[in-house]
């Protein structure tokens, strides 16, 4: 009696694993991401440097020690007799400022007057379901769909209603979100397009 209750209980139960199987592979990619927080859209002057951009320093009391510099990854600018200056996380306005005190500190001059102006921005990456995937420039202004269609648009398999954006946060480390096609990206973004199920 035993082995034939056993029996019985064996198809349902297949059944129903079956069905859980088929439910989580329906699911779709990503929806498990928190969604990308919004970019306040008229904060273009809020753009914080990070390693890899590149600026335009001009010192106007004196035309030898302007030049285009590298942010390092430690996230610094290295300028000739002023030195090293912290840059990443910071608007060019506080590295216009942060240079000058240092050129009055050093007696360099006594009322210094630079600006700061960011010349190459840190790529983009694009990945997944795209024809050609890979870095990109970034350029302000820049959407997930515009940065999908640098890379050759999606290509047959991609799921186009949403994508992954991985972002370096305030804390240094990388976040993954789920992002609509017309969200903001900012510069050292990573988008990932995932692959549609059906």
């Amino acid at each position: 009696m035993r082995s034939q209750s056993r029996n019985q209980r064996s198809p349902r139960f297949v059944l129903l694993m079956g069905l859980l199987l088929l439910l989580g592979a329906c699911a779709a990619p990503g929806a498990h991401l928190p969604p990308l927080p919004e970019t306040d859209r008229s904060s273009a002057n809020a753009y914080r440097l990070g390693p890899n951009d590149e600026v335009r320093v001009t010192v106007f009391n004196d035309p030898r020690l302007t030049g285009e510099f590298r942010v390092t990854d430690a996230g610094a600018i290295a300028l000739p007799l002023v030195g090293t200056v912290p840059a990443q996380g910071r608007s060019t306005r506080d590295v216009e400022r942060a240079i000058e005190r240092e050129m009055q500190r050093k007696g360099l001059f006594r009322d210094p007057s630079v600006a700061v102006e960011v010349r190459n921005y840190r790529p983009i990456y694009v990945l997944g379901m795209v024809e050609r995937g890979g870095r990109y420039p970034y350029e302000p202004g820049m959407t997930a769909l515009s940065a999908v269609a640098v890379a050759g648009g999606f290509n047959y398999r991609a799921l186009q209603d949403y994508v992954s954006v991985t972002r370096i946060g305030p804390d240094g480390r990388a976040h993954e979100y789920r992002a609509p096609r017309d969200a903001l990206l900012q510069p050292g973004d990573v988008v990932t397009v995932f692959e549609r199920r059906f």
